[in-house]
């Protein structure tokens, strides 16, 4: 089974063409308050999204092929160190997000300000997804994805994000690491224009886990719609290995 794990802000959707490419039975999990209602009492930390991550694993009758993107890769890595056993194999991005020395987005920093995240996504929420449609598109995606991505958008996103990234200063590794080889076998993905994961300490963090390290040229953060047939094939070619 393969089960895919989006990130931030995005709900599964993001998946929705490499899932098709993939075939087979797969599974797109909807992180709490993306996408989906968040359920009463949950909080929205970053320990409380593996804890979640962890416990959905642990639902399926055999070992999953992780696959995770931006925040759902670094879960992903949280779920490596924690619950390995859980796991066949593992695939995620963004593996500059884990390293020591990661430092985060402009974003990020508005939102794990008190006050200027609230006003942000006020602000983001007023405007309608168009808005955000069109700052998408200029990282490369279509009209058509970068409205779906922007559609996702609400209160409830809102708040998670706010939750999420407060609980991740001043980055992931200063409460999840150090980064230590995995005893599952995982692939690294790179997208070379991704402004959110410096390939060096995406090399490094691949080199610490032990891991498979796969780039993939000429495209961006958003690799799932930019180019799925180029990220499963990169998968597939894993995949095949471990059999």
């Amino acid at each position: 089974m393969i089960v895919f794990v989006h990130g931030v802000p995005e709900t599964a959707a993001i998946w929705r063409k490499v899932r098709a490419l993939v075939g087979g039975e797969s599974v797109a999990l909807e992180l709490p308050g993306f996408g989906c209602p968040r359920p009463e009492g949950f909080g929205a930390t970053k320990d409380d999204y593996a804890a979640w991550l962890a416990g959905e694993l642990a639902k399926f009758d055999e070992p999953v092929d992780l696959v995770g993107h931006d925040w759902g890769a670094l879960l992903t890595y949280r779920i490596v160190a924690t619950h390995g056993e859980l796991l066949r194999s593992w695939v995620a991005d963004v593996a500059g997000g884990i390293h020591r020395e990661a430092v985060w987005h402009a974003f990020a920093k508005i939102w794990q300000t008190p006050g200027e995240g609230e006003a942000f996504f006020e602000k983001q929420l007023a405007a309608g997804p168009e808005a955000s449609a069109g700052r998408y598109e200029g990282l490369g995606l279509s009209p058509e994805d970068a409205l779906e991505l922007a559609a996702g958008a609400d209160p409830a996103m809102a708040s998670s994000i706010l939750d999420l990234y407060r609980s991740s200063t001043p980055n992931v590794h200063a409460d999840w690491g150090p980064v230590k080889p995995s005893s599952t076998p995982g692939l690294v993905l790179h997208a070379s224009e991704d402004p959110f994961s410096g390939e060096k300490r995406a090399v490094a963090t691949a080199e610490q886990l032990g891991a498979r390290y796969e780039r993939l040229d000429g495209v961006g953060h958003f690799w799932p719609y930019q180019a799925p047939e180029l990220g499963v094939a990169v998968m597939q070619d894993f995949w095949s290995s471990l059999s």
